[in-house]
C-alpha cells in the first residue's frame, strides 16, 4: 500500500503521504537493506578468504639420539620368606616357660618354650633304673653259663642245661638294648620338653601362654606355639608370560642378575639373582614361575611385599631412539612421521622397542640421519609440505618418588654415549 501511494504521488510536486506513514515505511526499509549489505560484505569477505593460500604448518624436527641401551623384562612379584616354620611342642604338658619377645630376631638352637619337664624327667630314670635290673639279669646269666660250661668236661650238666642256659644270656642281652633303647626315647622327651628355634629368623607372637596346656602326641594335633620366618636371604617369587620365558630361553641368557624396587621406590635397589624356574607352564594362566633370592641382612624386607622386578633382556647394543609422543600407532602398526629437505612428510614403518629414560628404542625402520616429527605430530600428513624447526631428542629426566608408581611392560636403561 505505501509502495502505490509513492507512485501515485511521484507525477506531482507534493507528496500526498502523510509523515508518519513515510516514517513507517522508513522502518521497514532500513533493516532490509543493512541485511543487503551485510549479505553482501560476508559474500565479498568469504570469496578473498578462499583466494588467500593457506601456511604450511610448523613442527619440530630432530635426528634420532643414538646410544647404547640395556634392554630388560620387567615382573611384578611378591617376596616370601627363605623358610617358614610353625613351631610345635613334640611333647604334651603344661607350658611353664616363654624366654623370647614377640617379634624378635631368634637364632637357631634358641630356647623359645618350656614344657613342664617333671613328668618326662621321672619316666627318665624309671628307665634308667630298668636298664640297671636288666643288667644284672645279664651278668648272672652269663655267670650260670660259665660254671655250667666248665662242667660239660665232667658231663656234670648235659647239653640241653647249656642250650638253655646260653639262650637266657642272649635274651637279657636283648632285655639291656630295649631298656638302654627306652633310656634314649625318654632322654629324648626331656629334651623335647624345652622347645628350641629351628631356624634363624624373625619369631611373630606367641599364640600360647604359660600355664595353658600343649599338645604334642600327634602332628596334625600338635599345638601351634609361634611361628619363623627365614628372612636373610628372602626369596621374591613372580610369575612369567610364555613369551618371556621363551625370549629368555632362546637368547640363553647367562646373566640371571636381576633388580628390585618396591611401590615407594624409584630405583632399583634390591639385587639378587634368579635360581629357581618352574618345571611346567601353568594350563589355565599360560605363566611360569620363577624365583629370585634377594639378600636381606637388616630384615627389612619382610614376606608379602609387592615388588617390580627386572631382568636383563639381553647384552647392551647400540640403539636409536626418539621421544614416545613421535610413535604413532596405525592400525596393526607402529609409524614415525619424517620430513625430507623439501619439507615433504612421509611416514615411515618402525619396530618399537621397550622405554629408556622417557625415549622409545626403535629396533628398525628407521635411520640416524631421519628427521623425525618429534614435536606437532598431529600436523603431520604424509604428502603434504610443513615447515620443519629443528629440535634435539633428550632422555627425560628420574621421575620423583611416588607412593605408588605403575611399571610399563618393559623398559630399557641408556648404558653409554653416542
Amino acid at each position: 500500500m505505501f509502495l502505490s501511494e509513492i507512485k501515485a504521488d511521484s507525477g506531482s510536486g507534493e507528496s500526498s503521504v502523510p509523515w508518519y506513514r513515510r516514517r513507517k515505511l522508513a522502518y521497514v526499509m532500513l533493516p532490509i537493506l543493512g541485511l543487503i549489505v551485510l549479505f553482501g560484505g560476508m559474500r565479498l569477505w568469504g570469496g578473498s578468504s578462499e583466494a588467500a593460500p593457506q601456511p604450511p604448518s610448523v613442527v619440530t624436527v630432530a635426528t634420532p639420539l643414538s646410544r647404547q641401551v640395556t634392554d630388560w623384562d620387567d615382573y611384578v612379584g611378591r617376596f616370601e620368606a627363605s623358610q617358614a616354620v610353625e613351631v610345635r611342642p613334640r611333647v604334651s604338658g603344661q607350658l611353664v616357660g616363654i624366654h623370647f619377645k614377640d617379634g624378635d630376631v631368634v637364632q637357631r638352637g634358641q630356647l623359645l618354650f618350656t614344657v613342664d619337664p617333671r613328668p618326662f624327667t621321672a619316666a627318665l630314670a624309671e628307665a634308667q633304673a630298668q636298664v640297671s635290673s636288666a643288667s644284672i639279669a645279664l651278668n648272672l646269666a652269663r655267670s650260670d653259663l660259665a660254671r655250667a660250661s666248665r662242667l660239660i668236661a665232667d658231663e656234670a650238666v648235659s647239653a640241653e642245661e647249656v642250650d638253655t642256659l646260653r639262650a637266657r644270656v642272649q635274651s637279657a642281652q636283648a632285655q639291656v638294648a630295649a631298656a638302654q633303647a627306652q633310656v634314649r626315647t625318654r632322654q629324648l622327651n626331656v629334651e623335647f620338653a624345652h622347645v628350641r628355634a629351628p631356624v634363624t629368623g624373625r619369631i611373630s607372637d606367641r599364640r600360647v601362654d604359660i600355664g595353658n596346656l600343649v599338645a604334642g602326641d600327634a602332628a596334625a594335633t600338635a599345638t601351634v606355639l609361634t611361628t619363623i620366618n627365614a628372612l636373610d636371604p628372602i626369596y621374591f617369587t613372580f610369575d612369567g608370560s610364555e613369551a618371556l620365558y621363551l625370549k629368555q630361553r632362546r637368547q640363553a641368557a647367562q646373566d640371571q642378575d636381576v633388580d628390585i624396587r618396591l611401590q615407594d621406590e624409584t630405583d632399583y635397589k634390591w639385587h639378587g639373582r634368579v635360581d629357581f624356574t618352574d618345571n611346567a607352564i601353568d594350563n589355565g594362566s599360560g605363566t611360569i614361575r620363577g624365583r629370585a633370592v634377594i639378600a636381606n641382612p637388616d630384615y627389612f624386607l619382610v614376606p608379602g611385599m609387592f615388588g617390580n622386578m627386572r631382568l636383563k633382556g639381553g647384552a647392551p647394543h647400540q640403539a636409536l631412539l626418539v621421544p614416545d609422543a613421535a610413535v604413532v600407532t596405525e592400525q596393526a602398526r607402529k609409524i614415525v612421521y619424517v620430513v625430507g629437505k623439501d619439507g615433504t612428510v612421509a611416514a615411515k614403518p618402525v619396530q618399537a622397542g621397550a622405554l629408556a629414560n622417557g625415549l622409545r628404542v626403535i629396533r628398525s625402520g628407521l635411520n640416524a640421519t631421519d628427521r623425525v616429527v618429534i614435536q606437532g605430530v598431529q600436523y603431520a600428513r604424509p604428502g603434504q609440505k610443513v615447515r620443519a624447526v629443528a629440535g634435539r631428542v633428550t632422555p627425560a629426566a628420574a621421575p620423583p618418588p611416588a607412593a605408588v608408581a605403575v611399571q610399563a611392560a618393559s623398559q630399557a636403561t641408556l648404558t653409554g654415549g653416542n
